[in-house]
């Protein structure tokens, strides 16, 4: 679990204006609540703590209903029973966990997201939670408040929309109360942390779920200003004269057939005294994708808008590093433009200069990812970037290679990704690595015209666009992150609805704060 630092003088625990999260320590029989949730284990038997005091209270009919199985502690289960007035609390809620020792953060997580989604659905106001019942050997209190209060809001998100009648529900959770014989001021911290971590998640996927005509290069420029004004980042939209000035044929190229200008937004989080070890977040930002004269068939265009992901996911992880001011800098590199079609759009064969000054041969428009964030790498590295990750839905093929619950990662750096493999599996968003062979290299260097191919062909597509990508961070360490198959859930799941999913916002935080 992330540890930063945080603001004991505020007030972090709102929702609007309704203070969410509230920490006792005594729990009885006679506490009133709407529901209370207890954490089970399966071979928990005979019943424990607050859960043995309400099978007692109920004239032991709690140990009737588990061996029965109408009461499971099997992972991700979730039971409840009506106490008929006979306590204070009018609904148990258990959370299985399945084996105690098997539990990981990720399943806690995962049971507490399913906990929150069947509570919204029953209209519940009111909730308490024994904290307790969900510790064990590996997972201390403050870990789990933390899983609580993250996948409250992971889980319980829905994009707004745009209907007459707001996309709201009727009835939705107030007031959680946590129940812990921990130390207080430790489980509040957590609790602050996690719900940072899930509102952030959050304001990644409506950018990403929101439509391409409402979500232009200029609108993903504002929102970022507004986010730099709010944290205090030091912030710059270059507009296209200057990245003509700059020498950005990159981006510019792939912004020729849109009627809406580009931006290159950077962002400056200074958490150090001196700038230096600076890490380099770069999203790409193409807010819809034709494909360009390499033009998408009908279907592969439905969902377009979500092409940005990347730029959302380092806006997302900004949002939590100016809420937890880690001691570290950072500076976020954003080349935003939709790639469309006109009389005046880049063509295939058309050769354009970066503004690293390498020339390249474009094959394929539709590989217009690479060619904006080619110039965003350069201009990270001119702001001193000394470590940079990038972040994009850049290829269908890593879809193909890996599916759809697991990002691809390419990297010239051993030791910067095995500290970004910590972070991804703490949060669960996990990563598996590609390789770049020097066979790789030598392809995506075959134009015999330019000093680069941006699509040297369909075999190990993903594996091309990071090698394309290696080019530009040449010596400087770098990890490339693939997120085409993650960052776009099809269906319902136990921490979010269908749509977008907001990952590697918590992936990039964790390692901001872990960096070392």
């Amino acid at each position: 679990m992330a540890t930063f630092r945080y603001n004991e003088g505020e007030d972090v625990y709102k929702q609007g204006e309704m203070t969410m999260f509230t920490v006792k320590s005594q729990l009885s029989l006679d506490t009133a609540h709407e529901a209370l949730v207890i954490g089970v284990f399966e071979k928990n038997q005979p019943l424990d703590g607050i859960a043995a005091e309400y099978d007692r209270c109920l004239g032991g009919q709690l140990s009737v209903l588990f061996k029965e199985g109408d009461i499971s502690a099997k992972k991700k289960q979730i039971s409840h029973v009506h106490t008929l007035n006979q306590a204070g609390a009018k609904r148990l809620y258990f959370v299985g966990l399945g084996k105690k020792d098997a539990l990981t953060f990720e399943g806690l997580r995962e049971a507490f997201g399913k906990l929150w989604k069947t509570l919204k659905q029953a209209k519940r106001t009111e909730a308490a939670v024994a904290l307790d019942t969900f510790v064990t050997d590996d997972i201390d209190a403050n870990e789990a408040a933390h899983a609580l209060s993250e996948a409250y809001y992971l889980a319980t998100y829905e994009f707004p929309g745009y209907k007459q009648k707001k996309n709201e529900p009727e009835k939705r959770i107030e007031t959680i109360t946590i129940y812990t014989e921990a130390d207080a001021a430790e489980i509040e911290a957590s609790l602050f942390v996690g719900s940072v971590y899930g509102k952030a998640t959050n304001s990644a996927r409506t950018l990403v779920n929101t439509p391409g005509n409402l979500m232009t290069a200029a609108d993903l420029a504002g929102y970022a200003v507004e986010l730099a004004k709010k944290y205090e980042f030091e912030y710059e939209i270059l507009e296209k004269e200057e990245m003509e000035q700059l020498g950005m044929g990159a981006i510019l190229a792939v912004n020729q057939g849109s009627k809406n200008p580009p931006k290159m937004i950077v962002l400056k989080y200074q958490g150090r005294e001196q700038w230096d070890n600076v890490i380099g977040l770069v999203g790409k930002g193409v807010t819809f994708d034709t494909g360009g004269y390499s033009l998408k068939p009908r279907e592969s265009m439905v969902d377009m808008k979500t092409d940005m992901a990347g730029a959302a996911a380092v806006l997302g992880a900004m949002e939590i590093i100016g809420e937890l001011r880690p001691e570290q800098n950072v500076i976020a590199v954003i080349p935003a433009t939709d790639n469309m079609i006109s009389g005046e759009a880049f063509k295939p064969d058309d050769v354009i200069t970066s503004m690293s000054g390498k020339t390249i041969e474009v094959k394929n428009t539709d590989a217009e990812g690479r060619l904006i964030l080619a110039d965003a790498i350069t201009y990270a590295k001119h702001h001193g970037a000394n470590y940079l990750i990038d972040v994009a839905t850049l290829t269908g093929g890593v879809i193909v290679a890996l599916g759809v619950h697991t990002t691809g990662a390419m990297t010239n750096n051993e030791a910067l990704f095995e500290q970004l493999l910590e972070a991804s599996a703490e949060t669960g968003e996990f990563i598996w690595r590609l390789p770049i062979t020097e066979k790789d290299k030598e392809r995506v260097r075959s134009s015999k015209i330019a000093d680069l191919n941006n699509s040297p062909g369909r075999e190990g597509h993903a594996i091309m666009g990071g090698a394309f990508l290696g080019e530009f961070a040449e010596d400087t360490p770098w990890v490339h992150l693939d997120i085409a198959g993650t960052s776009v859930a099809a269906k319902d799941y136990d921490l979010g609805p269908s749509g977008a999913t907001g990952v590697m916002v918590r992936t990039l935080a964790t390692f901001v704060e872990r960096f070392e």
